[in-house]
């Protein structure tokens, strides 16, 4: 972990602090949000019970956001950090910043879809769903608009 970039790292909370341009720029590189669009990566970000954002000299260089009912339960999701700035404890900082926000304190139900970042989720506690079957989903294609 290289220290001097996390430690020259400054977080900041709510979707009047975000870089839409930079998230949207970075979310469309990934793989479950590929080619999104500014105006989806926004109404998301609006109607979400947290949205963080990392920021190293003043450039956006990773973003999250929960959904949750601030209660019972919450999903992380869009946890992106800049692939110049990844293997440097930023995802990590951005994990346990949710898990210990003071607007989630209540919540004891977590949940995360990863693909490939099982070890990050793991050092927060993470672990596989443990009763699978109970869960559905509904997925359909992305909207064109």
């Amino acid at each position: 972990m290289n220290q001097i970039i996390l430690n020259q790292c400054e977080v900041k909370y709510g979707f009047e602090n975000m870089n839409f341009k930079r998230v949207t720029e970075m979310l469309s590189e990934a793989f479950w949000s590929n080619g999104i669009k500014i105006e989806e990566v926004k109404q998301g970000a609006s109607n979400s019970a947290l949205v963080q954002g990392v920021f190293w000299n003043y450039e956006q260089v990773a973003y999250s956001r929960v959904i949750s009912d601030k209660t019972r339960f919450a999903y992380i999701l869009d946890v992106y950090v800049d692939e110049k700035y990844r293997k440097n404890g930023i995802g990590q900082l951005m994990i346990n910043n949710i898990l210990n926000h003071d607007d989630l304190r209540d919540v004891y139900q977590w949940l995360l879809i990863t693909k490939d970042a099982h070890g990050v989720y793991g050092k927060s506690g993470f672990k596989h769903i443990g009763r699978p079957d109970d869960w559905m989903e509904i997925r359909n294609e992305r909207p064109n608009c």
